[in-house]
């Protein structure tokens, strides 16, 4: 919260958020816009609801524009960048959020290779190769930050390739905040629990299946985007300069 007059905590400061049309995207897009930064919203194939997300922050005062381009095919980020760069003419990106991913139900013995290879093309490839591109955009103490997802804590059959595509984002946070600290870009993980989205749906499709999702966090409810967003706008933020190469828990401490 900033008092009145003073600047907000990320005025000046250009982030993308990948994945921003709906769900945990659009309440983190949102909320660093709340805060001051000009947001490009990314998203796959659904320009109705990028509009919308758009519309939603500059009715609130503040910047945002959508760019659209679907992830997990040939050519994804360079013609991803091609646009920004157009966009940014040179001004560079101070803050990445990873959100983008899709999930698949898929056990050991019913995966097959299409929806192994489609999920870590998207949440795992496309999210190096993003990083990859905007680290070389980057403004001196830019901040990235990765959505992962609690489901690498637990052995949960059906989200099998899904968690690993998770564990590799983890493995990579670390790997990637060790050779961008020269540069005081922080580089770091959101691990989100069950969180009231479209994807989590399934979920919810009756009273007791809701409260028995509500109970696998120790808090004893859903997450809401919000919850997402408000860790990762400490991420964002310069608070948060002195944490690097961490997987934050905002899972509401689910599998305790």
């Amino acid at each position: 919260m900033t008092t009145a007059g003073a600047k907000p905590p990320l005025a000046e400061r250009v982030a993308l958020v990948t994945g921003a049309s709906r769900g945990i995207g659009r309440g983190i897009a949102t909320r660093l816009a709340r805060d001051g930064a000009r947001v490009i919203v990314h998203y796959g194939t659904n320009s109705e609801a990028a509009a919308e997300t758009v519309s939603a922050i500059t009715a609130a005062g503040g910047r945002a524009f959508a760019v659209g381009q679907r992830l997990g095919v040939e050519g994804d980020i360079a013609s991803l960048f091609e646009r920004l760069d157009n966009e940014l003419a040179g001004a560079g990106l101070d803050i990445l959020v990873n959100n983008a991913g899709i999930a698949i139900d898929e056990t050991l013995a019913d995966l097959t290779p299409e929806g192994y290879e489609q999920q870590f093309a998207v949440n795992t490839r496309a999210v190096l190769f993003i990083t990859q591109a905007a680290a070389a955009r980057m403004n001196h103490g830019g901040r990235i930050i990765s959505i992962t997802s609690g489901t690498t804590l637990r052995a949960l059959p059906e989200w099998l390739v899904y968690s690993m595509t998770k564990v590799a984002v983890e493995s990579m946070t670390r790997i990637v905040a060790a050779e961008l600290a020269p540069r005081a870009i922080t580089v770091n993980a959101v691990s989100a629990g069950i969180v009231d989205t479209d994807m989590n749906a399934p979920w919810f499709v009756d009273k007791e299946q809701r409260e028995a999702a509500a109970q696998v966090a120790a808090l004893g409810r859903i997450g809401l985007p919000a919850d997402i967003a408000d860790v990762v706008a400490f991420l964002a933020s310069e608070e948060a300069r002195w944490v690097t190469g961490h997987v934050v828990d905002a899972t509401g401490g689910s599998f305790l």
